[in-house]
């Protein structure tokens, strides 16, 4: 790790020292979002809802893809800033070679699979006899030719991040971000492409993302230990099973946001091409607020992390209450802007009445999760970054899957298609709640362990 870098996670102001890593980490994760919604407002400005509802089905299988890099990028991270802690480099180095080389393996049986049982899964994830092809050729591009690069892309973002390069880390995602946007529009209509135009971009975005990544490791091999290097790739030392346990809620969380956007795709599937439409719309322009959450939380980790392994019991738990302090507020302010902008924004997508008439009522409703989840998120931050496997993977149950799911059937019976979205805050305020019950009595001893 390079001096300067020592310097942020031991002596920087915690506060300049959060801001370093979390803000560039936070710009990455809008552009992101704003580069998935690019590919929604460009297919929407075609006003076909079937193309829209194609993409909308499609996510929860490329999303996927995100929860595959996470379960290798912040298990890999986690376990990486703690040995950087505790200055066992070859450990940490051995760490980012398995977390690599494990990501690319699985994101490459992961395409295979999808175009092998798309029969099968796709009308599972709610697919029509008027979306069916539209689905899977977005699929094809996105996830089985282009899982490879999206994965490792996300995944040596974190890594890299972990040791200190949140700016270097970030700019990769938001340089592919923001080719994804410019490309959108040449492949859709200039290409004639339609959503396969969309997902073409996609996949060379990532391409492109990927390609920075590895050049960037080249340009400062010599002063870091995230490497691709295969000569460095051991199962010993427990590293697969401590890479795996820590990041496995993560990838749970995904999984389990998937199949939780299954049952909500199979349900408002039940009443027409707009209804799904208006949620796809909703639930990726809320995505907005939550990637501040996300990006905070994602870009303090390595710092929560190596001050918990090299002793500093007080400055982690100063990071912690000043990154929730903060996360809490941006979070709230987003909601407000959302609520407030439902109609507009909804418009600015697809100008279909019914469309934004559903888009509308949908996102102020999701909208009201914004400050209840980033409380969720810095608290499953915190249990990851310091090793913790059991607490995470309770709440990344807890949320997505095991409250939301039967709410969703339960609010249907009695409200119809405007009663499944209020399964989400609904659920996200019960695993709040849950959260909070296991974090006080964990701070409660960092606490004790910082005075000693």
């Amino acid at each position: 790790m390079r001096e300067d870098n020592t310097y942020l996670y031991r002596e920087m102001p915690v506060r300049r020292a959060i801001f370093t890593l979390a803000i560039p980490t936070v710009i990455s994760q809008l552009i992101t979002v704003l580069y998935n919604m690019a590919d929604t407002f460009f297919i929407g400005q075609m006003n076909d809802p079937n193309q829209v509802a194609a993409a909308t089905v499609a996510t929860p299988l490329f999303v996927m893809l995100t929860g595959i890099a996470n379960l290798f990028g912040i298990g890999g991270s986690s376990l990486i800033s703690r040995y950087l802690g505790q200055g066992k480099r070859n450990r940490a180095q051995n760490c980012a070679v398995f977390s690599i080389w494990g990501a690319g393996t699985v994101a490459i049986i992961y395409g295979i699979a999808v175009m092998i049982f798309r029969p099968q899964i796709l009308p599972l994830f709610g697919t029509t006899n008027d979306t069916y092809t539209l689905c899977y050729g977005y699929l094809f591009w996105t996830v089985t030719v282009g899982g490879l690069p999206t994965v490792l892309s996300a995944a040596m973002a974190h890594l890299i991040r972990s040791e200190g390069y949140s700016r270097q880390a970030s700019l990769g995602i938001a340089m592919g971000g923001i080719l994804n946007m410019l490309l959108d529009p040449v492949f859709i209509f200039a290409f004639h492409l339609e959503i396969k135009g969309a997902a073409i971009a996609t996949m060379l975005s990532n391409l492109f993302a990927m390609g920075y990544y590895f050049l960037f490791l080249f340009r400062i091999r010599h002063n870091t230990v995230i490497s691709p290097n295969p000569k460095y790739f051991t199962l010993r030392h427990n590293i697969p099973f401590e890479t795996a346990a820590v990041g496995f809620p993560s990838f749970m969380m995904t999984l389990m946001g998937t199949a939780s956007n299954v049952v909500l795709n199979k349900l408002v599937s039940s009443y027409s091409s707009e209804t799904i439409a208006g949620m796809g719309i909703a639930k990726k322009i809320d995505t907005l607020a939550f990637a501040i959450a996300t990006g905070m939380t994602q870009g303090v980790l390595s710092l929560i992390g190596y001050n918990y392994s090299s002793g500093s019991r007080k400055r982690m738990e100063e990071v912690i209450k000043k990154t929730f302090a903060y996360t809490l507020f941006f979070a709230a302010c987003g909601s407000v802007f959302l609520f407030v902008g439902a109609v507009p924004i909804s418009r600015f997508f697809i100008d279909n009445a019914d469309t934004v008439a559903y888009g509308q009522y949908f996102l102020r409703v999701i909208c009201l999760t914004c400050p209840t989840i980033s409380v969720t998120f810095i608290i499953i931050t915190t249990f990851q970054a310091t090793g913790r496997k059991i607490q995470p993977m309770i709440l990344s149950l807890l949320r997505k899957g095991m409250c939301d799911v039967p709410f969703m059937f339960l609010l249907k019976y009695f409200w119809g298609a405007y009663g499944i979205a209020w399964a989400t805050p609904i659920s996200d305020l019960i695993s709040m709640s849950v959260a909070i019950c296991l974090f006080i009595p964990f701070m409660k001893k960092m606490h004790r362990e910082g005075l000693q």
